[in-house]
C-alpha cells in the first residue's frame, strides 16, 4: 500500500500539472488502476472487499456453526461456544478438513452481524428501574455471598441500594418499601428484567402473568411496571458500579443492619458527584424526580412471604427446607407461616404463636425450648434427650438446683425443675434466674420455694416462706432454752 506522499505527488502532477495519468504511470511507476484510484481518493482508502471472501471448504459446514450458534443463546454466557470448540466439534462429529482460522474468521464476523443494537433514550422525572447484584462481604467474621437490591431513578442518577442473605420473593418487597421509604415517594414506573420474582409466567402474546406477591405489592403502591431489556442498561450500570465502589475492598461488619446503614450512607455521598455531561449535580437533579413521585400510602407493604401449613406431630413447621418449632399445645393445627428477611413469624387465626430469627441453611431446624417444657412436664424422661433443650444456655445454678430437687425427690424432681423453666413463659430469664439464686442460698429448694421468689422480687417484698406449705423444704425445729443445755457446756469445758 502505497502511502499518502505518493498519492500527493500524483494528484499534484496530474490535477496541478496537468499530466496525464497514462503519463503519471509511467513517470512513477505505477499500473494505470493504481493511478486513477488515487486520482480518486485523496488519501489510502485503505483495503475493500467488494464481496465475501470464497470459503469453499468452510461453506457445507456453515449451517452448522449457525445451528451452534443459536443454541448458545439458550444457555449461559461462560458456557457458550468459543470459536476453537466449535472447530473441533466440526472436525470430529463432521468430518471437516479445513483449518482453524476460517471457522475463527467466520464466528467472528456472524458475532459482530447479530450483535444487538440499542436506541438512545430520554429519561423523564419520577421513573426506576429495578435489579440484583451479587457480591462477597464479611458478616459476624464469616465470608458470604450477598444480594443487593439496587434502585435507580434515570433521570437523576440517584439511587438506593440494600443487601440481603439471598434473593428471595421477601427480599424483592423489602427493598421496594424501604427504598420508598428512603425517597419519600413512589416511582410512577418501574422497568424489570423477566425475574421469577415477578414474572410467574410470560404468555404467547408477550403479556406478563404476575406473581401473587407482586401483584399485592403493586396494588398496594400504585405504580405501573414495565419488563424487558428498553432502558434497562441504567440499572445495570448501577449494579456494577457499586459493587466496584460501595463493596471493594471487601466490607466486614456484624451484621446486614451495619452493613445496609454503610449502603445507605454511600448512596448519601452519591447525591453530591457531579456526572460527566450534566452541569448540576446527582442531588441537584434529584430534586425533580422526587417532585414527581407518587405518595406513600399510610401504611408500608408487608414485605413477606406467606404460607399456610399444618403443625407436625414434633410440633414442627416447615418453610424453605427449614423447620421451626411452635407450642405444643397447636400441634396438628392450621397455621400461616410469614417470613421475612431476617424473621419468621407463625400464626394460628389471628394470634402469633411463634417467633423465629430466620435460618438461609438446608434442612436446619430452629427450636425455641420453651414450646417444649408443657410437654415435658409430663413426659419427664425424654428430658435428657430432649432435642429443642441442646445448646439451651441457662447459668450453673440451673444444673445445681436441679441435682438438689432430683437427690430429694428422685422422678418428682424432675418434674419441679422442669415446671422452674416454664416461669420463663411468664417472667424474665434474669428474673427467674436471680430467683434461684436466691433458693439456693436460702436452701428452699422447690418449684413453689422459686416461684414465690420471683414473685416477690417483681412486687417488691420480702420473701415470707410458710413452712407448712412446703412440706419438702427442709424444717428448723426451735426449742426453749434451758439451763441443763449450759451445764452440759461447762462439763465439757472442764474436761
Amino acid at each position: 500500500m502505497y502511502k499518502v506522499e505518493m498519492y500527493l505527488r500524483v494528484r499534484r502532477a496530474c490535477f496541478v500539472d496537468g499530466m496525464s495519468a497514462r503519463e503519471a504511470a509511467r513517470v512513477y511507476g505505477l499500473h494505470r488502476d493504481t493511478v486513477r484510484k488515487m486520482l480518486k481518493y485523496s488519501v489510502p482508502p485503505g483495503y475493500r472487499r467488494d464481496r465475501p471472501p470464497n470459503r469453499p471448504k468452510l461453506d457445507p459446514y456453515k449451517d452448522v456453526i449457525d445451528q451452534i450458534l443459536e443454541m448458545d443463546r439458550g444457555v449461559p454466557n461462560k458456557q457458550h461456544h468459543t470459536a476453537k470448540r466449535i472447530y473441533e466439534r466440526l472436525r470430529d462429529e463432521h468430518g471437516f478438513a479445513g483449518k482453524y482460522t476460517i471457522v475463527k474468521d467466520y464466528v467472528r464476523e456472524r458475532s459482530r452481524r447479530t450483535r444487538e443494537m440499542f436506541v438512545p433514550l430520554t429519561h423523564p422525572p419520577g421513573h426506576a428501574q429495578c435489579d440484583f447484584g451479587e457480591a462477597l462481604v464479611v458478616i459476624g467474621g464469616v465470608q458470604r455471598k450477598a444480594h443487593y437490591f439496587a434502585m435507580d431513578l434515570p433521570h437523576s442518577d440517584g439511587c438506593y441500594v440494600k443487601a440481603y442473605p439471598a434473593e428471595t420473593t421477601e427480599a424483592f418487597c423489602d427493598g421496594h418499601v424501604s427504598a420508598f421509604a428512603f425517597l419519600g415517594g413512589v416511582p410512577q414506573s418501574i422497568v424489570y428484567d423477566n425475574t421469577t420474582l415477578a414474572v410467574a409466567r410470560i404468555l404467547g402474546d408477550g403479556r406478563r402473568r404476575r406473581t401473587r406477591v407482586f401483584s399485592e405489592l403493586q396494588s398496594h403502591y400504585l405504580f405501573e411496571d414495565r419488563f424487558g431489556r428498553p432502558g434497562k442498561g441504567k440499572v445495570e450500570g448501577l449494579v456494577g458500579y457499586v459493587r466496584r465502589n460501595f463493596l471493594v475492598p471487601i466490607p466486614s461488619f456484624e451484621s446486614f443492619e451495619d452493613l445496609n446503614a454503610h449502603l445507605e450512607q454511600q448512596c448519601l455521598r452519591r447525591f453530591e458527584t457531579r456526572l460527566r455531561g450534566h452541569s448540576e449535580t446527582i442531588g441537584e437533579r434529584l430534586e425533580r424526580d422526587l417532585e414527581a413521585l407518587l405518595p406513600l400510602p399510610a401504611v408500608p407493604y408487608d414485605a413477606s412471604d406467606k404460607h399456610a401449613t399444618r403443625v407436625s406431630s414434633l410440633s414442627l413447621v416447615r418453610y424453605r427446607t427449614n423447620d421451626y418449632s411452635v407450642p405444643v399445645a397447636y400441634g396438628h393445627r392450621d397455621v400461616l407461616v410469614r417470613g421475612y428477611v431476617h424473621e419468621v413469624v407463625i400464626s394460628c387465626g389471628s394470634q402469633v404463636i411463634a417467633r423465629h430469627r430466620r435460618s438461609y441453611e438446608r434442612d436446619d431446624f430452629v427450636f425455641n425450648p420453651l414450646h417444649y417444657l408443657p410437654l415435658l412436664e409430663h413426659k419427664t424422661g425424654a428430658l435428657d434427650q430432649a432435642a429443642p433443650l441442646v445448646g439451651w444456655e441457662l447459668p450453673g445454678e440451673f444444673d445445681i438446683l436441679r441435682r438438689l430437687l432430683e437427690s430429694r425427690m428422685g422422678k418428682r424432681g424432675k418434674r419441679e425443675f422442669v415446671q422452674v423453666l416454664r416461669l420463663m413463659e411468664n417472667f424474665p430469664k434474669q428474673e427467674v434466674h436471680n430467683a434461684v439464686r436466691d433458693s439456693l442460698s436460702l436452701g428452699a429448694v422447690s418449684f413453689d420455694a422459686v416461684k414465690h421468689l420471683v414473685l416477690c422480687r417483681i412486687e417488691g417484698r420480702p420473701p415470707r416462706l410458710d413452712m407448712e406449705l412446703y412440706p419438702y423444704l427442709p424444717k428448723a425445729n426451735v426449742a426453749a432454752t434451758s439451763t441443763r443445755d449450759y451445764m452440759t457446756l461447762l462439763a465439757g469445758s472442764r474436761s
